[in-house]
């Protein structure tokens, strides 16, 4: 913009784009819907910062087209960058065994690397006006409290899941303990949960103790946070939002997945770089015929279970796709690469949301994490559960009985249970009813996601917050 003064043109610069923050913890599973998030809020006329720790901020810079720390990309009328902590985390594939340091490390020193961030975006002239943070990282809301910015946290599990932990930590239902450890969960707004149905970390042998009290800490100053954004949709959980709401107002901003058409860009979160060329393979196959199998990017099956899988899918006679990520790949049965060549294909990571939209995959063995479980029901393809842990148990619990797009498979897997869990889902006498159940849910994630859907309202009402905060004079630091 030009203006006239003494004779003379001077240049005075554009007010710079409302600024957002957002944080996430160095696990594929939280990056994928933060950077789904941001992508979306960029879009709107925002600048998105997004962050995480150093090592596995540079893994996703490895396998994108984007420089950290510059002004970023266009994403629609607003701008993505990346610039991440001065801190590493360590491997982010698979369950560490030294989980409890690396959780103490991320504690101590992120608190500071966070804060030093933010300062820097004042001194480069981009103030943060807005900071969202990841439930894993509960310091982060004590850091932007501290400098005077508002704070939102993403909750990257189901409604469900959110809600059982907030009633645990408020005392609000009955939970197995040492001394009773086989009753019934009754929450409000959720369906009856065995011990084996509720989020395993909230049980008294539960595994991952560093990351159950992660969690928790975030409801310990879930009053410091503006806002709760929530990775689902009112149509997917309209009893649990509704019960929950009565407590905290939670903003449903789901499903955070990859719009089909956008599945194949390279400003992916990916940490394990994705075989694309296994849609050339999809290619190749008939209509809904191909089974595909991933686990996710933490858990680790055992040796046997490995065998007694390749065993199982082998001899059911339906082609398949399976994620063996690199880390278990050892795993995998001598020769067995070699015994299913035109049969199956083996990769290390796979572009998720692609090949479920593939029109040859007829179902998906998963763990049922979170993000797969909202991708799997966005592409309408019927599942067949395998949780191990965590949210994992609740969401299966949910993808059968609730939304009853799929079976269960015990772990671990035991000869003939798969073959007879791909029958029920491929062409048993179940199969119809679950195909339908499937395509569903995919009309309703469709309509959650269109152009005037909840989520575009939701985001597009968030924008809109942040932009009169920032042309108000709202950007905080209270020290530089």
């Amino acid at each position: 913009m030009e203006t006239r003064h003494n004779g003379q043109f001077n240049v005075r610069s554009e007010p710079p784009l409302p600024h957002v923050l957002m944080i996430t913890f160095p696990n594929q599973g939280h990056v994928n819907p933060m950077l789904r998030l941001a992508k979306r809020v960029a879009d709107k006329g925002i600048l998105v910062t997004f962050t995480t720790t150093s090592d596995a901020g540079h893994q996703i810079i490895s396998l994108s087209d984007v420089v950290p720390e510059d002004d970023g990309v266009p994403v629609g009328s607003g701008r993505l960058r990346f610039e991440f902590l001065d801190i590493n985390w360590g491997p982010s594939i698979g369950v560490n065994p030294d989980l409890d340091e690396r959780m103490l490390h991320l504690n101590t020193a992120g608190p500071a690397a966070f804060a030093s961030l933010i300062r820097n975006q004042l001194r480069a002239g981009r103030p943060v006006t807005y900071i969202v943070n990841n439930p894993f990282l509960p310091w982060a809301v004590n850091v932007a409290t501290d400098l005077g910015i508002p704070c939102a946290v993403l909750w990257v599990q189901s409604c469900a899941v959110f809600s059982t932990y907030y009633q645990y930590h408020h005392c609000l239902g009955e939970f197995p303990s040492e001394t009773n450890d086989n009753i019934s969960v009754c929450l409000r707004g959720i369906p009856s949960m065995t011990p084996e149905e509720i989020p395993s970390f909230l049980l008294p042998s539960g595994p991952f103790k560093p990351i159950s009290k992660a969690i928790l800490e975030q409801f310990h100053i879930i009053d410091k946070v503006s806002k709760v954004f929530v990775n689902s949709y009112t149509e997917l959980e309209p009893e649990v939002i509704a019960a929950i709401s009565k407590y905290v107002h939670l903003i449903p901003v789901g499903p955070l997945v990859e719009p089909d058409n956008e599945s194949r860009s390279t400003l992916r979160g990916d940490l394990i770089k994705p075989t694309d060329d296994c849609l050339e393979w999809l290619d190749t196959q008939a209509p809904k015929s191909v089974i595909y199998i991933s686990i996710g990017s933490i858990v680790s099956l055992t040796k046997e279970e490995m065998a007694m899988m390749a065993h199982e899918l082998t001899t059911s006679g339906w082609p398949f796709l399976w994620v063996v990520r690199p880390d278990c790949r050892e795993l995998l049965p001598r020769g067995f690469l070699e015994e299913v060549k035109g049969k199956g294909m083996v990769v290390g990571w796979s572009p998720q949301n692609s090949v479920l939209n593939h029109s040859s995959v007829g179902c998906f063995l998963t763990h049922c994490g979170w993000n797969s479980t909202l991708e799997t029901l966005t592409a309408g393809v019927p599942v067949i559960a395998y949780p191990q842990w965590g949210d994992q148990v609740t969401n299966a619990k949910f993808l059968v009985d609730i939304y009853k797009v799929g079976v269960k498979l015990k772990a671990p897997v035991e000869r003939n249970a798969l073959h007879a869990a791909i029958e029920s889902v491929m062409d048993g006498p179940n199969a119809k009813a679950i195909k339908e159940h499937a395509a569903k849910w995919k009309e309703a994630t469709k309509m959650a996601m269109a152009k005037g859907g909840s989520l575009d309202r939701n985001i597009e009402s968030f924008v809109d917050e942040v932009k009169k905060r920032a042309t108000s004079g709202g950007n905080g630091y209270i020290q530089v």
